[in-house]
């Protein structure tokens, strides 16, 4: 007699649902190889400038874009 597979006998390392757990996993590795490199305060030192600068009303458009969940800007917009 076979059984079907309940909760506990899914591997947990591989769902990929809501949360995708390799992005974070990878999100998470790349994060600590930034910091562990040293060029964190530069980074922000650097942002800081950008958004003191004439760029900065291109980044808050690419924020406003990336948060509307259209990054690339590739939506059209109404007329």
């Amino acid at each position: 007699m076979t059984t079907k597979p309940g909760p506990k006998d899914i591997d947990k390392d591989r769902l990929e649902g809501e949360g995708s757990y390799s992005g974070t996993r990878a999100y998470n590795k790349a994060t600590k190889e930034f910091i562990d490199t040293g060029k964190v305060d530069k980074a922000a030192r650097d942002a800081r400038r950008a958004l003191d600068s004439d760029e900065a009303s291109e980044l808050a458009a690419a924020e406003a874009r990336g948060k509307a969940g259209d990054p690339k800007g590739q939506r059209k917009r109404p007329k």
